[in-house]
C-alpha cells in the first residue's frame, strides 16, 4: 500500500514507519521539515512539504499531526496553535483528499480518551457521550468531527481515541522519569483519577488491525482493557524504578502553576477499548506491571 502520514516523526508515527516499512509498503509523511524525514522514520520514506508533491494515488491516510497537548500552559496563543496544528491541518486534508481523482480507501484519524472529559467513575466505552466539556474535549470533538467530513468522499474514517501512551522513546513517561528516578515521584492531586494507558506496541497493533479491517469505522478507544488510577500508576513505576513514590503532587500547587492545564492532569477518563475486543484485536500488554517492566530496560 501507498500511506500518507501526517504527524510521521512523532513517536507513535515513527513506530509505524518502521512497521510498515518491514511490510513492504510505501510511505509518504507530510512534514514541515521534510527534509528531516528520513533521517527519523527510515531512509525510504519520502518527506514533503505540500500534498500537492504526491505524484501517485495514497491507498490510507493515518492523520496524527498535533502539538503537544501536555507540554506547557493553555495560553490563548497555545489553544491557537494546539486547534491548528490538529483541526485546521485536518481541513487542509481534507481540501487535498477533495482534489484527488483517485480517492484513498481509508483515513485514520487521531483523536484522544480527552474527547470524553473528565468522566469520574463513569466506565467509558465509544458508546458514551462526551462527560465534561473542557478545552481538551472540546478539541477532540471538532477534530474528530472535521475527519468525519471525509466520509462524505466515500472515504472510510477511523478515529482513534488514544490513552496515555507508554514508551521508552519519548511521550508523557519520559516526562516522569526525572522525578520519580530522583525519589520525587508521587500520586498527582488525590490520586484517585483514573489513567487509561497503552503500550506503544499496543497501539501500533492496533492502528494496522484497523487498517486493514474493511469493516472496521467510527472511533476506537486506544487503550488497555485495565486503567488504573493515578496512585497506583505512581506506585507501579516507583516499583520498575526501584524508588519511592510517596511525593505527592498538591492539586493547588498544579491550579496556580498550571492553569486550566491542570484538568488535564486531575481529571482522567476510565475508557475501556469495548469495540476494539468486539472486533477481535488481542492486546499484548493488559497488565501495567507488565508493560512498565517490558519497558523498564530501555528507561
Amino acid at each position: 500500500m501507498h500511506i500518507l502520514l501526517t504527524g510521521g516523526t512523532g513517536l507513535i508515527g515513527r513506530q509505524l514507519c518502521r512497521h510498515w516499512l518491514e511490510q513492504g509498503h510505501r510511505l509518504t509523511v507530510w512534514s514541515r521539515r521534510p527534509e528531516q524525514v528520513a533521517g527519523i522514520c527510515g531512509a525510504q520514506v519520502q518527506g514533503i512539504a505540500k500534498l500537492d508533491e504526491i505524484g501517485e494515488p495514497v491507498d490510507a491516510v493515518v492523520n496524527l499531526a498535533g502539538a503537544p497537548i501536555g507540554d506547557r500552559p493553555w495560553t490563548h496563543k497555545r489553544k491557537m496553535l494546539l486547534w491548528s496544528s490538529r483541526v485546521t491541518l485536518t481541513e487542509v486534508l481534507l481540501a487535498w483528499l477533495e482534489r484527488c481523482e483517485q480517492k484513498p480507501q481509508v483515513l485514520i484519524s487521531g483523536s484522544a480518551v480527552g474527547w470524553y472529559g473528565d468522566g469520574g467513575e463513569r466506565e467509558l466505552t465509544e458508546e458514551s457521550g462526551p462527560v465534561s466539556e473542557d478545552f481538551a474535549s472540546q478539541l477532540c470533538i471538532a477534530w474528530e468531527e472535521t475527519a468525519q467530513r471525509a466520509e462524505a468522499m466515500g472515504i472510510r474514517v477511523v478515529l482513534i481515541r488514544t490513552g496515555l501512551v507508554l514508551s521508552a522513546e519519548g511521550g508523557f513517561l519520559s516526562r516522569l522519569l526525572l522525578p520519580f528516578k530522583l525519589a520525587l515521584g508521587g500520586r498527582i492531586g488525590n490520586g484517585r483519577q483514573w489513567m487509561p494507558w497503552v503500550h506503544i506496541d499496543d497501539q501500533i497493533a492496533l492502528i494496522d488491525f484497523l487498517l486493514h479491517r474493511s469493516d472496521a469505522s467510527g472511533p476506537y478507544n486506544a487503550c488497555a482493557p485495565n486503567p488504573v488510577r493515578n496512585r497506583d500508576f505512581a506506585k507501579a513505576l516507583g516499583h520498575v524504578l526501584h524508588r519511592p513514590a510517596v511525593v505527592p503532587m498538591p492539586e493547588l500547587a498544579l491550579k496556580i502553576a498550571l492553569g486550566e492545564l491542570s484538568l488535564l492532569l486531575l481529571g482522567g477518563q476510565r475508557a475501556t477499548p469495548a469495540r476494539l475486543q468486539a472486533a477481535g484485536f488481542s492486546f499484548r500488554f493488559t497488565d501495567l506491571p507488565a508493560a512498565l517492566e517490558d519497558l523498564s530496560g530501555r528507561l
